[in-house]
């Protein structure tokens, strides 16, 4: 294990899942969420036995969900010795000390499981740096759960008085390395602001969007690189820049990492250096999976978390990928049974209308229509630097 890092075991785990529907969580939203935690479930390495909703005005402040619920689930895991429950959100201290009283067994919330696979995927000292900073922050004011075992040292000869509980020593252990890995992410983020003003005049172009929707394999298309491309969550950390040339016109493309639901606000901290790009970047290529039956749901997650990173309005392209592997619902199908997931057709649907920005429908895996799209960013980045540079008319 990594210092510093809480990671869940490399092996399988067997887990349940548990959620809740509340007043502001439809049964069928929550369903999604649901398929979403056991899609990270399986992307930390776990196997998921069974899943457990229940219907409540709001999370029960002391267990999350009721006591009855609670244990129907401690029946289930000691009839399966399933070892492991995930809660689909993040669980307060006391939230997780009278859970795990009532379960023991293992319990995690949707905040660490998303920290144990960063702390998996991070390659880079930046991205291990950014990584276990969010980890100490979440563990710190949990330390009354992970420590429990441990009592205050007992006085004697030379050690009478008050003394230091194990408690507070492991919190002013972590705050100093809290301290430390900020600072070291101070010290990163410097070099990476002088790496982005040696960058010069050219016009950056950053991939958002939900993780796995094929950014990173966007990316090795339009730049001809070879970035680590694979169909989990978050396969892809470390920002990478590329300097990539359509016609005669070069730009900086920059592939992010993936949003999702209920983003830790601690990734969010950690991760600022990284979300600087999206900030400093010229024009948003905004990639959508199309085949996901959710799709609009994650447009929009991404949409707010733009939005809180940076409330400055960017030119937008909006991405439809993985059309190869898109199957509409059958409500979407006309009388006539007409094939809707042609290009033609896609261009005339409702999906080409989401918002006002420029739209395209591409497979980046098959690389169908991918040279619309690099028109339409070729354009789009002539006029930005048209606008820049009014006076250098070389492109145009």
């Amino acid at each position: 294990m990594q210092e510093g890092h809480v990671t869940v075991d490399a092996v399988e785990e067997h887990c349940v899942l548990v959620g809740v529907i509340t007043s502001e969580i439809s049964e069928e939203t929550a369903r999604e969420h649901i398929d979403e935690l056991e899609f990270l479930a399986e992307t930390a390495g776990g196997i998921t036995v069974e899943r457990f909703l229940q219907k409540l005005p709001y999370p029960n402040p002391r267990t999350y969900v009721g006591t009855g619920k609670l244990e129907e689930i401690r029946q289930y895991i000691k009839a399966t010795d399933v070892n492991l429950v995930v809660f689909d959100d993040e669980l307060s201290p006391s939230q997780l000390r009278n859970i795990e009283r009532e379960l023991e067994c293992k319990v995690l919330d949707r905040t660490i499981l998303i920290l144990d696979i960063f702390a998996s995927r991070a390659r880079t000292f930046h991205a291990k740096t950014q990584v276990e900073l969010a980890q100490l922050q979440y563990m710190l004011p949990r330390l009354t759960r992970m420590w429990t075992h441990l009592e205050r040292q007992k006085g004697g000869i030379g050690l009478r008085g008050p003394g230091e509980s194990q408690i507070e020593t492991d919190r002013r252990i972590i705050q100093q390395r809290i301290a430390l890995m900020k600072e070291r992410l101070r010290e990163i983020d410097k070099q990476m602001t002088v790496q982005r003003s040696n960058r010069g005049q050219l016009v950056r172009v950053a991939l958002v969007g939900y993780t796995n929707v094929g950014k990173s394999t966007l990316m090795n298309l339009l730049s001809k690189s070879d970035v680590f491309a694979e169909n989990k969550l978050f396969a892809t950390l470390d920002t990478t820049v590329r300097k990539v040339v359509v016609e005669n016109l070069p730009f900086l493309l920059t592939d992010t990492v993936g949003f999702i639901r209920k983003l830790p606000s601690q990734l969010m901290e950690s991760f600022k250096s990284t979300l600087d790009e999206v900030r400093e970047a010229d024009l948003l290529v905004h990639v959508l999976d199309i085949s996901h039956p959710q799709f609009e749901d994650h447009y929009h997650v991404v949409n707010e978390t733009l939005n809180e990173i940076d409330k400055k309005e960017k030119p937008t392209i909006l991405v439809f990928n993985k059309i190869d592997a898109y199957q509409p619902q059958t409500t979407e199908l006309n009388e006539n049974e007409e094939d809707i997931t042609s290009l033609d057709s896609l261009k005339k649907s409702w999906m080409a209308k989401m918002n006002k920005t420029k739209c395209v429908f591409i497979s980046a895996h098959t690389k169908e229509n991918t040279d619309e799209l690099k028109q339409i960013i070729y354009e789009e980045v002539k006029e930005i630097f048209r606008v820049r540079y009014p006076y250098n008319n070389f492109l145009y």
